[in-house]
Parts: structure tokens; sequence; C-alpha cells
């Protein structure tokens, strides 16, 4: 039987609650919110891993397509012990979202195998990634399906998928995204939803009147995306006062040395022991003074539990649904605006979509020219969300998703089936 979900909550029921209530505010049939608050396709694939001691270790991969109206297929693919079918069906939802919300013309989809990817020596997790690969292969296709980064795994993961997949369909780099610009991968693709999400707070402090200058800022999370905000953010004048890891947390009310803490976790495995910080808990830096507060982990960082806590004006996640349903309302509340994750993180696929182009046109962009052209995206995703928030009085969760069911709903009018 498939393990649905872990934890003690549902995030794909939760992500369908923000769905439902987008289609009740639009006044969308039933039918039309069931369609919307379930997935197109699933696939659970067994993937037999021989390990290094000639030992064999079954594991279990999904890949669920959420909703194809406005294009093909678009999604990551994560590595983690908990990536339950529900997580996969919650960020296939969102992705189906996010991708309208910029106005890529993408449906939503995302995969993942329910493994530690850290306890895989290299040749394992090559040979996790070529198996998973060929097993949802024939779901997969330029114009059908194609996958990116996620949690745990990067650009090499990406370039062995699309050489497993060429080596059944024949050279196509268009298959997957953020690959090595070696092999065909956008220059700018590795930091872009970093960037995007520092596009967004630049936005959203001018709209709300936050004052950047001297802004404190909190970093939950310091992989790929918090690093690169981390390191961006500080050329809007703001200064990162605490961030944490897995291995905990570190704080300074004077600001953190980006730079000599990123060298600090690359020699040491994690943020965890900095010298130059106090060292902190991970609910710490969650709850901390701050101006603006970024979460880039995993979901459900911000619950019940801690949410009145929260501290800071301005929520940006940069994490897929990084809030419970009830920290959203908490935050509310408290009147911490909270800009949701299918706008904040949409850098990420805004420069994957762009990755693709150049893919299809067989033509390589300068890193200026996409910097260019994320940085027009998400300005005007995030004006268009903004409006709608104000003219219909509604957060900007809320807001964001009436937005995007719109979009999705009229591409599936046009189509004939809704």
């Amino acid at each position: 039987m498939l393990e649905e979900h872990g934890g003690g909550h549902d995030p794909f029921a939760e992500v369908n609650e923000t769905v439902s209530r987008a289609c009740e505010i639009l006044g969308l049939p039933d039918d039309v919110r069931q369609i919307f608050c379930s997935t197109y396709r699933e696939i659970s694939v067994q993937i037999p891993l021989r390990r290094s001691d000639g030992s064999i270790t079954v594991l279990r991969g999904y890949r669920v397509q959420h909703n194809g109206a406005r294009g093909p297929y678009k999604g990551g693919i994560r590595y983690h012990p908990e990536a339950s079918l529900s997580d996969v069906r919650a960020m296939a939802s969102l992705m189906t979202w996010k991708c309208a919300i910029v106005n890529l013309p993408y449906g939503g989809a995302k995969g993942g195998v329910m493994v530690d990817p850290h306890l895989l020596n290299e040749g394992e997790l090559e040979q996790l990634t070529r198996r998973f690969t060929l097993a949802i292969s024939y779901v997969l296709g330029v114009n059908r399906d194609i996958p990116a980064p996620d949690v745990n795994t990067n650009a090499q993961i990406m370039a062995w998928i699309m050489d497993a997949y060429g080596s059944r369909y024949g050279h196509q780099p268009g298959i997957v995204t953020g690959k090595p610009v070696e092999l065909g991968g956008s220059l700018g693709r590795e930091a872009a939803t970093g960037r995007g999400v520092v596009n967004i707070i630049a936005e959203a402090a001018n709209d709300l009147g936050i004052p950047l200058d001297g802004a404190r800022v909190a970093i939950q999370g310091f992989g790929n995306v918090g690093s690169n905000a981390a390191k961006l953010i500080l050329e809007l004048g703001c200064k990162v006062v605490g961030v944490s890891d897995a291995s905990g947390g570190v704080i300074n009310s004077n600001g953190l040395d980006i730079d000599a803490l990123l060298a600090w976790t690359a020699e040491h495995g994690g943020v965890a022991g900095y010298p130059e910080a106090d060292n902190a808990t991970n609910n710490d830096v969650l709850t901390m003074d701050c101006d603006i507060l970024i979460p880039a982990a995993l979901a459900q960082a911000i619950n019940d539990d801690n949410a009145e806590d929260v501290k800071a004006r301005l929520v940006v996640e940069a994490a897929n649904h990084p809030l419970s349903s009830g920290a959203d309302a908490l935050l509310q509340d408290k009147g911490i605006t909270v800009v949701p994750d299918i706008l904040a993180n949409a850098g990420g696929v805004t420069v994957s979509y762009l990755e693709w182009v150049q893919n299809i046109q067989q033509y390589r962009w300068t890193e200026d020219h996409v910097n260019r052209e994320l940085g027009s995206v998400m300005k005007r995703a995030w004006g268009e969300v903004h409006a709608y928030a104000v003219d219909h009085k509604l957060p900007l969760r809320d807001a964001a998703m009436c937005l995007s069911v719109a979009r999705v709903a009229r591409a599936a009018k046009l189509r004939g089936y809704i």
C-alpha cells in the first residue's frame, strides 16, 4: 500500500484548501473545483538499487502530473526520505499555479524518490537517477513533461537524467532544465530562485512601505535558494542577521558576513559553529526579531507551534509550502504580510522556461539577458497579484491563487474539457 503522507498532516489537502477557496471566490462550479483538487496522472515505480556492498535496496519513486491545460507539465524531482505521494501531489499542484501566476505556458508536475541521498555514494546516486528516469521516461518529453532540480538534486543529476532519456529517445537537451551549462543549461539558472525571491522582496517592500536600507533579514535554509538570496539581498541594502540549516542556526544582530559564512559551510557541512555569530536553533531563527523572514527549506517550517512567535513584518515563502494552514491564518491575524510560494519562488521555473526556450532555439543568451528577463517577469507578476489583492481586499495568497486558477480555468474552457 502506498504511503499517502506522514507527520500527521496531508500536504495535498492543505494546498487544496487554498485552491477550493479560490474556486469559491471566483464562483467556479464544483466539478471544476474537483478537477483542480485532483491530479491528472500519478506514477509510482519500484527502483531496485544495487549497493556497493552487493546488497539491493528497494526504493519508491513518484511522478505526478497535476494539470496540463496551459502546456507541457513542468516540475522538479526531489530526493528526500519524506518525499511521500501526498507531498509530491501537493508540489505538483503548486507547480500548476506557480506557472500560471508568472504566465508560463506550462502545467504542473513533480517527482520524488523516497531516499536520503546523503547515504549513497556517487555511483549509487547515478544508478538511482538512471533507473528512475527510464522507469518514468514514457511520460516525459520536450513537449510533454520536463523535470528540473529540487530538494537534494542538482545540475549533475539533471545531466544523468538527460543522458538516460537520450539513450532511449535520442539527444534532446530540452527534456530537462537546470542542466550544466556545458550540456545546454542556461546561464543564471543556478541563482534563479534566490534572485527571483529578492526581485519580489524589492517590489513588495516598495509597495508595502518597508525601508530596505538596513532592513534585518532572517533566512531559514542555506542551500541553493537561501544562500543565493542571502548574497543578493545585500545589494538592496539589507543585512542578514540570522541563518539556519539542518546543522543548526547562527545569529548576529550586526549582520552576518555571507561570503565568510558560505566558506565556513562549505568546509564544515553546515552553518552551526560559525565563530562570528551566536549559535541558535532553527526555531530561534524563524522567530527572531527581524523585518523580513525567508523560509527557504522544507514544508511546514512555520506551523501551529511557532507561528505565534514570528516577529517579522514580511514573510516571503522561498520554500514550497513552508507554512501550515493554521500558521498562515495566525500570521494573517497578526498583520504579517505573507508572499506565497507560488509567486515568491517562481524565479526557478521562470529561468527553467528560458532554458527550455534556448534549447528549442539552439541559441544561448547572456546571463545579463536572462536576469533581465527574470526581473521583468517577477516584477509584472508581483504587480498583478498585489493589485488583485488590493482591488478584491484579499490576502496575497488568495489573490495569487485566484489569478492562477482563473488562468488555468480559462485555458481548460478554451480546450473544451470544462
